[in-house]
């Protein structure tokens, strides 16, 4: 690759994007980004770090990850680029009939039925059987710290707890006891700059580092969430645990301008992503300037349609075909493109031929570099937590369908669709960095967007994750920032789109973005919306 074709433009905002030659991490938490600097200066590699940084992370962002979440990671090891698929599956007597039968019509999104098995911790334990280089406990050792000694919350995170308390506080159901004295210990949750302190946390970060963490699954600790499940009345039992274990995966893929963009196969959602850029491609997105009226309309409409299908198709591939080829075939990307004209449309799936978040991501000097996300799901996930250990359990099972017949039916040892996607960019097969833009339904969507700042508009990382976004709401509404040009505005609402100013902006993602330049450097931008940082040397 050459110098000229990687020159990157100046800074287009306040904030500059980071360079560095040694090794960099971007995270939504300082103090995160910090603990997985640590270890790339010890010695580690960047698998190690975003290990480290994903620990850290279970600590200062309680609010949206934890020992009990699930995640996804690619890998680029300098000569490849590898997938690693750490989503559980809902418990074995799960069914999705029994609950019609009970009188739902929408899965639960709180308690005990919205628990799958988390994968987060089974998904460190392979990075690092695989790749990693430092000794594995001592990857723990910056979050022990943390939760011992106790850190300043940041801002965001303190808003969000503070938001959670409706969801929880008062509720009267004992599954959500252990959460209100965990995590509101004074009856109320902590403010920015209030130092918070998770001794059961600590523990049992310490019990994982000492004894492996398929302890979560099949010794001591699965005992205490089986047992905790028992008391409840919960589905979950010792052998839903001990039979996971994450999966390896192949990332897929499509060639976009002169890049290829990667993602993690379904049951996550990543494909629609890829749909969405395969659509837009071939549209004069690309004339209009970055943030237009036009840009944006081309991009929502091919986002719905990628949506259209995802909704329709996107599933547990061991229990439903997913036709990954086809709704990534060029000629099919072509018809759905043939389905956007100047006003905004209503956008169904298509027949393809058949065939609460954190993100972070990390680059070490050598050449490898990691792309990783894990989540609770919804702020907190699904409120239990397992008594004595900190342990706070997701909610994914929350993303199943109670549709029969649907692909993403609800059932017992299935996974349910994902909403986390972590992001990888190369170009002419050579590793040019990791992205992603957390925040539910929101992902794909970011993912969208700044890969198109960056690619076909010259934005560095930075300026391509300060610049303001839309996302696409339920009824085809379409939410954009307050700080949204007013024209742009008018622009679209003049194309048909029903539009809404939001003023919460962390509902429009937060991403991280590490590039790695011609010269060997190493370029870093941060979410603004998030209290996060780019650690680098």
């Amino acid at each position: 690759m050459n110098h000229e074709s990687e020159r990157l433009p100046g800074p287009r905002s306040g904030r500059s994007m980071a360079l560095a030659s040694n090794g960099m991490v971007a995270t939504s938490q300082a103090l995160a980004a910090q603990a997985g600097l640590g270890i790339l200066q010890a010695g580690g590699n960047a698998v190690d770090a975003a290990i480290a940084t994903a620990i850290a992370l279970t600590v200062v962002e309680p609010t949206s990850n934890g020992i009990g979440s699930d995640a996804f990671a690619i890998v680029h090891d300098g000569r490849g680029i590898h997938g690693i698929n750490g989503s559980g599956p809902a418990p074995r007597r799960l069914s999705a009939e029994s609950l019609r039968e009970a009188g739902a019509t929408t899965f639960p999104e709180r308690g005990w039925t919205s628990v799958s098995i988390p994968g987060a911790p089974d998904t460190w334990r392979m990075l690092h059987e695989r790749f990693g280089s430092a000794p594995f406990d001592s990857l723990f050792a910056p979050a022990i710290r943390l939760a011992e000694e106790g850190f300043p919350v940041s801002p965001v995170i303190a808003r969000l707890w503070h938001d959670a308390r409706a969801l929880f506080e008062g509720k009267g159901d004992p599954a959500f006891a252990e959460w209100e004295r965990i995590f509101l210990p004074d009856g109320r949750s902590p403010v920015a700059g209030e130092i918070w302190r998770s001794p059961d946390h600590a523990r049992t970060l310490r019990r994982l580092a000492s004894q492996g963490v398929r302890d979560f699954y099949e010794g001591e600790i699965a005992q205490r969430i089986a047992e905790h499940a028992r008391s409840s009345g919960a589905m979950l039992d010792e052998s839903d645990l001990s039979g996971f274990h994450c999966e390896w995966v192949e990332p897929i893929s499509i060639a976009y301008r002169d890049h290829e963009i990667w993602e993690i196969p379904p049951n996550g959602q990543g494909i629609a992503a890829l749909q969405a850029l395969g659509i837009v491609a071939g549209t004069p997105m690309h004339t209009s300037p970055p943030g237009s009226e036009a840009c944006w309309h081309y991009q929502i409409e091919a986002m719905k349609l990628a949506f259209a299908d995802a909704y329709r198709h996107v599933a547990d591939p061991h229990f439903s075909k997913v036709p990954v080829q086809g709704l990534l075939d060029p000629s099919y990307l072509a018809r759905r493109r043939d389905r956007i004209t100047e006003r905004a449309g209503d956008h169904g799936p298509g027949m393809p031929p058949s065939g609460g978040t954190v993100y972070l991501c990390a680059a070490d000097r050598a050449g490898m570099m990691v792309s990783l996300i894990q989540s609770n799901y919804l702020g907190f996930g699904s409120g239990v937590v397992i008594p004595q250990t900190g342990i706070s359990l997701q909610n994914r099972a929350a993303c199943f369908s109670l549709e029969a017949g649907h692909p993403n039916e609800a059932a017992g040892g299935k996974r349910p669709r994902h909403t986390i996607i972590p992001g990888f960019l190369t170009r002419g097969g050579e590793a040019v960095g990791p992205f992603g833009v957390m925040g539910g339904e929101m992902q794909p969507q970011g993912h969208l967007q700044v890969i198109s700042a960056m690619i076909d508009h010259g934005l560095d990382p930075q300026a391509a994750l300060d610049s303001r976004r839309w996302r696409i709401a339920e009824g085809d509404r379409v939410m954009v920032e307050a700080q949204t040009d007013p024209r742009v505005i008018e622009g679209l609402e003049k194309r048909g789109h029903r539009v809404e100013v939001e003023d919460h902006s962390l509902d429009f993602g937060r991403g991280q973005i590490i590039r790695r330049l011609a010269s060997g450097a190493l370029a870093g931008g941060t979410e603004p919306r998030a209290d996060g940082t780019v650690a680098a040397w």
